[in-house]
């Protein structure tokens, strides 16, 4: 009988339930999607799949606790009953993170400090010597959520957050963050053998996802784990996933994905973002204005993330722009599905188009929208 783990998944806001369907596929049991995350159970192979090929997580966090509390105390007696130094040696350094909603203690910072003593108080029993704590890069991070009256303890298997694919050479100016825009692409309905645009590419993240979605590649294959740091840790169970994720990229599927942009740093950018990922010969990429181009193919799914403003003038700039892209829209991507991903909600109002579907979605704290266009000749153009 094989051993059954308690996870949790947290992601972007508005993308749990793309993510529950995602750790499904994986052979995940237990999933119950939840504000901010899913959580779900399954044996310990699971949780090395889930780091490995989910695009749309953050994290793999294992759940060690999970039980009511009144008091600092408590929590530190429920964190000092674990059997810290059968989970990964002394010599690891660690991080203590928490965050709460609805607790009512007055600290979380102190709360932090508590399980930090809980962790290095049972590594003393035990073995004589704490480990260091590293705010910055350590070895591994301990996740402590708290509402009212429950707390949950967990242990990060990944790391580093997973939308870190290890791809990435150039950014543009705040970048999408990749596992952001692999949920967009899930949220699209998007198929891999469809042509898909991003006449806004940036830095290229959207192109090097889809590429990678139709190429069957991992998106873990270039990066490290935490969970290899854990004494549990079967390294020849990890390299055989592995070897299996890589016998199951397909390099030569032909692919149907473009991207544009209208300035040439930033198509450099994109292009070197796509040769680092192995994928530059699966998008055609080029220099164009988003108003200007006409669409490649054509039917298919355009998807982008305009610029927004914060300053006035920029306002001033978008209210021109946007109308616009409802007009390119309409004249020259008849039969397409366009998809905007943006924190301006004034972009369905100016924009002049119907939209057909409002997804609220968050990068970070920002609240954003995901609007769908599906573009059939003579119907989307609203009424003055």
């Amino acid at each position: 009988m094989k051993q059954v783990f308690h996870y949790f998944a947290p992601c972007p806001r508005g993308l749990e339930g793309v993510l529950a369907e995602e750790l499904a596929q994986l052979g995940a049991l237990g999933i119950a999607p939840t504000d901010g995350g899913v959580a779900f159970h399954g044996d310990w192979a699971l949780m090395y799949r889930a780091n490995l090929h989910s695009r749309i997580a953050s994290r793999i966090l294992w759940r060690l606790v999970d039980k009511s509390y009144r008091s600092e105390d408590d929590i530190y007696k429920a964190a000092r009953a674990l059997e810290w130094p059968e989970l990964f040696g002394v010599e690891r350094t660690i991080k203590v993170a928490v965050t709460g909603v609805g607790c009512k203690l007055k600290s979380l910072d102190f709360i932090a400090l508590k399980v930090k003593d809980a962790v290095c108080d049972a590594f003393r029993a035990q073995c004589g010597e704490r480990p260091s704590v590293d705010t910055a890069n350590p070895d591994l991070r301990i996740h402590v959520f708290l509402t009212e009256r429950q707390m949950t303890l967990y242990l990060d298997t990944s790391g580093e957050a997973l939308f870190k694919r290890g791809y990435r050479r150039e950014t543009g100016d705040a970048p999408l963050r990749e596992n952001l825009a692999a949920g967009i692409l899930r949220l699209t309905g998007w198929k891999v053998d469809e042509p898909l645009l991003d006449p806004m590419c940036g830095s290229g993240t959207f192109l090097v996802e889809a590429a990678m979605m139709a190429r069957h590649m991992a998106p873990g294959r270039w990066r490290e784990f935490a969970f290899a740091k854990l004494k549990q840790f079967d390294a020849a169970l990890w390299a055989q996933l592995k070897q299996e994720a890589l016998a199951a990229e397909q390099p030569e599927a032909v692919t149907h994905i473009y991207g544009s942009d209208d300035t040439p740093d930033v198509l450099m950018a994109a292009r070197a973002n796509l040769a680092s990922a192995g994928v530059s010969d699966a998008v055609v990429l080029e220099e164009a204005d988003a108003l200007e181009r006409s669409a490649p193919v054509e039917h298919g799914v355009m998807v982008c993330n305009p610029p927004y403003g914060i300053r006035l003038e920029e306002q001033t700039w978008l209210d021109a722009l946007y109308p616009m892209l409802g007009h390119a829209l309409k004249q020259r991507f008849s039969g397409w599905r366009a998809y905007y991903f943006t924190a301006d909600l004034r972009l369905a109002k100016l924009i002049r188009l119907s939209a057909s579907k409002r997804t609220v979605l968050f990068n970070g704290a920002l609240e954003c929208r995901l609007f769908e266009y599906r573009m059939v000749a003579g119907s989307n153009r609203k009424q003055d």
